[in-house]
């Protein structure tokens, strides 16, 4: 396919407006004051292909969750 979902034309994951829509309880509101750059079709675009690979999606997040890669990375010891 070539790589993880983005919103066209930028740098920013399907991922990460999903995130913030769903898990945080952002509105696209909230989420265009974070990227002023973004338009209110991009937000829904975005959540539109969410629902259409709901699937891959929340794969991609476990992967670049906090919690995945505190159990992928080894414990580094203290000196």
């Amino acid at each position: 396919m070539g790589g993880e979902a983005v919103i066209e034309g930028t740098r920013i994951a399907v991922w990460h407006i999903v995130g913030y829509y769903y898990k945080v309880g952002m509105s696209a509101e909230d989420i265009l004051a974070e990227w002023e750059y973004l338009n209110p079709a991009a937000i829904f675009s975005a959540l539109a292909y969410y629902h259409d690979h709901k699937e891959e999606i929340d794969r991609v997040r476990e992967e670049n969750s906090y919690e995945h890669w505190q159990k992928e990375q080894p414990a580094h010891a203290v000196a």
